[in-house]
């Protein structure tokens, strides 16, 4: 986030205590997020339940990335699916019947 974004997404809590807590809520929803200031330092943030799922999936992908990085960089030991399979003595015919299931 640029100083100018920054900027315009700050508010005081003098604000709140104004009765603007609806306008301020509507300012969330639009930008996404809303700095809180108190006695002239930042006090908390406000985000938007878009903005928040949008940075913890964020989130969720760097520390996929580094695990992986990680893997490779010890060089651990992977896997194959039909390794997996004779592994648990299982056949591909075993898994027809089951529900897809999503690997990341």
């Amino acid at each position: 986030m640029d100083m100018n974004t920054l900027l315009k997404n700050t508010v005081s809590i003098s604000q709140f205590n104004k009765g603007q807590a609806k306008k301020i809520f509507d300012e969330v929803k639009q930008t996404g997020i809303k700095i809180v200031f108190k006695n002239n330092e930042p006090e908390c943030i406000l985000l938007s339940p878009d903005k928040y799922i949008e940075l913890m999936n964020e989130i969720e992908d760097a520390l996929d990335c580094a695990a992986a990085i990680e893997r490779i960089e010890n060089k651990t030991k992977t896997y194959s699916f039909e390794e997996v399979k004779k592994e648990f003595g299982m056949t591909s015919e075993d898994l027809e019947d089951c529900e897809e299931v999503e690997f990341e």
